[in-house]
């Protein structure tokens, strides 16, 4: 079967490419980094967000308010007004029964938006629906590579800088304590100076704002501690995956990078190079996408390696499968263990006690409930802090007529007080300095965030959940109910922090309130789980590590491949993971220097 007249190939890439990649957050990037060292110019990647150079995240509201993905060509369900619009931000928000999911468009994928913790889950984990053989111990040295190159390492003491103190992480730790629970300090993939990431775990931190190349010859800055990590760090003070797996990939090694690519279809080729769909894929595969300020084109190649993200690949390889009937041979398991990793988020505001939730990096420490010790398999989760930026801090402000009518009310006692006292001041003893001064403490002193403090918590729900295609559209059905356990051990956790913190409100995501009963995943995994067979996942754990049963030389390597929650952040395990399928792939052992032998000087 020839290839379709409706498309033009793309004729910058002359003959059959090495390697083509699909989404470039971790596994993406991982993949591209790793092939581009045995391949160079012969792996091309395909994103279908756009580069975030350094100070280009948007803020100002006109910007945020298009900082949403709903492009056209997609196949996802949005309001009409939305859909027609050509959105091309970094948030791209779907909504399910009992389940809504947030994932990122953009150079970077997830690593643009996420968290930054690097943390490994415990090694009961494995235990339960992975497969035999692949555990934590096994996958130790990849564990160690990624976490190398991502630079991961605990918040700076505050013991000899102020500045560096971060008071959430105090209160959360005593919190800990109250309750009999053990608090730790969480590796953060953020940018603290190249000799405090990357050489000497007690070198002291570059000082805060400056700025520096980090060993992979991009320029970052020293932490700021802004608390926008989750909005797209202006600064580049996170070790998202441009600024190292990427960065090296495209400058050194020269694998070339294409935003704005939407992949449609994958299709195997057979001897002559076209396309037959009974093909196994021996014969390589010819990659059909949109470029999105252009037209439709395709590319050939020998090997693809899937990295869109859970979402993203799992609809792929269904429409692949059964939309356009060019994949039949993929496991009938395709979508099956989705899991959204026990996501749940709660608010505990005005508390009788300073939490600052708008300073420091989003997340700098996780308590253990029955996750790593004294393991509760029904209501196994982490508890972390959370920042969230200071422009968010005003917008609450000046939402407080709606959000909290009685703190409005006082400020508005506080100015009348402080008008009564002018006017008094000014009859008899004329003007006194420093009254507009004044009137600014009274009307912005006791913020509403100040005292509030925001909780995340994310667990060993029960990954039970089935990703599908439902009229043509990718749909989850999520059997909230399984998994309600984890979750009421969730929301009593965050009754006795109010408690804690002497608060008089506490609400947990507002989603999860009657009747839409809604949770809220940003950790999507599973669906193309790894097995030793196709009757028990997708994606093979054997010799052929990485391949989907059925064809060769096509790879899965992102959150797709977990067999179930982790119950800690899964950035970790996704890069581990990912490591270890390149290896498989070319052969390479890895290593944190990247292949880029001449790395910058630290």
């Amino acid at each position: 079967m020839g290839p379709a007249s409706s498309v033009r190939n793309a004729g910058k890439f002359p003959g059959k490419l090495d390697a083509v990649v699909i989404g470039s957050g971790f596994g993406g990037a991982i993949s591209c980094c790793r092939l581009a060292q045995k391949w160079g110019k012969g792996v091309l990647l395909l994103e279908r967000g756009k580069r975030y150079p350094m100070g280009s995240f948007p803020r100002a509201p006109h910007q945020m308010a298009d900082n949403f993905w709903s492009d056209p060509n997609d196949k996802v369900r949005r309001p009409r007004h939305i859909h027609n619009r050509s959105l091309r931000g970094m948030y791209d928000i779907r909504n399910y029964s009992n389940m809504d999911a947030v994932v990122c468009a953009g150079l970077g994928g997830g690593s643009l938006i996420y968290a930054n913790v690097f943390l490994e889950p415990p090694e009961h984990v494995f235990a339960s629906g992975w497969p035999a053989g692949i555990d934590r111990d096994f996958l130790r040295p990849y564990y160690d590579v990624a976490r190398n190159v991502l630079g991961a390492r605990p918040v700076p003491s505050w013991e000899e800088d102020p500045r560096r103190r971060i008071a959430r992480t105090e209160f959360f730790r005593d919190f800990a304590r109250e309750q009999g629970r053990e608090s730790r300090l969480a590796d953060i993939c953020v940018f603290f100076g190249n000799n405090y990431n990357y050489k000497d775990p007690q070198s002291l931190p570059l000082s805060i704002g400056l700025q520096e190349k980090n060993r992979y010859g991009a320029t970052q800055t020293s932490c700021t501690y802004c608390g926008e990590c989750d909005v797209g760090c202006n600064t580049h003070s996170k070790n998202t995956v441009d600024l190292n797996y990427l960065h090296v990939a495209e400058h050194v090694h020269g694998a070339r990078i294409q935003t704005g690519c939407l992949v449609e279809k994958i299709v195997p080729l057979d001897e002559q190079g076209d396309e037959d769909t009974t093909a196994d894929g021996k014969h390589g595969y010819r990659v059909h996408y949109l470029e999105l300020d252009d037209a439709a084109t395709f590319v050939d190649t020998q090997r693809v390696v899937v990295s869109a993200g859970t979402l993203g690949t799992n609809e792929l390889l269904l429409r692949c499968r059964d939309v356009h009937r060019t994949l039949p041979r993929i496991s009938r398991q395709l979508g099956q263990r989705f899991s959204g990793n026990g996501d749940f988020v709660s608010f505990v505001v005005e508390g009788k006690k300073a939490a600052d939730p708008n300073y420091g990096p989003v997340i700098t420490q996780y308590s253990d409930f029955n996750l790593f010790k004294a393991h509760d398999p029904q209501r196994s989760f982490i508890l972390e802090d959370a920042s969230y930026p200071v422009f968010m801090a005003w917008f609450i402000e000046g939402m407080q007529p709606m959000l909290n009518p009685f703190g409005l009310l006082r400020k508005v006692w506080h100015t009348l007080k402080w008008l009564w006292k002018r006017v008094m001041r000014t009859l008899i003893g004329g003007k006194w300095s420093g009254q507009v001064a004044d009137l600014f403490h009274e009307i912005l002193k006791g913020d509403l965030s100040y005292r509030s403090s925001v909780l995340l918590c994310m667990g060993l729900d029960k990954g039970d959940g089935v990703l599908s295609l439902k009229e043509g559209r990718l749909d989850i059905q999520w059997p909230q109910k399984s998994s309600m356990p984890l979750y009421r051990a969730i929301v009593d956790c965050g009754k006795r922090f109010k408690a804690f913190a002497g608060s008089t409100f506490f609400t947990p995501l507002p989603t999860w309130k009657w009747p839409m009963r809604n949770n809220i995943t940003v950790h999507p995994l599973g669906g193309c789980a790894l097995a030793h067979d196709s009757e028990r996942g997708v994606v093979s754990a054997g010799n052929d590590r990485g391949q989907v049963f059925g064809y060769t030389g096509l790879y899965v390597a992102d959150g797709s491949l977990l067999p179930g929650a982790v119950g800690a952040n899964p950035a970790a395990t996704i890069s581990a993971v990912s490591e270890w399928i390149a290896e498989g792939v070319t052969g390479n052992i890895p290593n944190a220097d990247l292949g880029a032998y001449h790395l910058h000087k630290i």
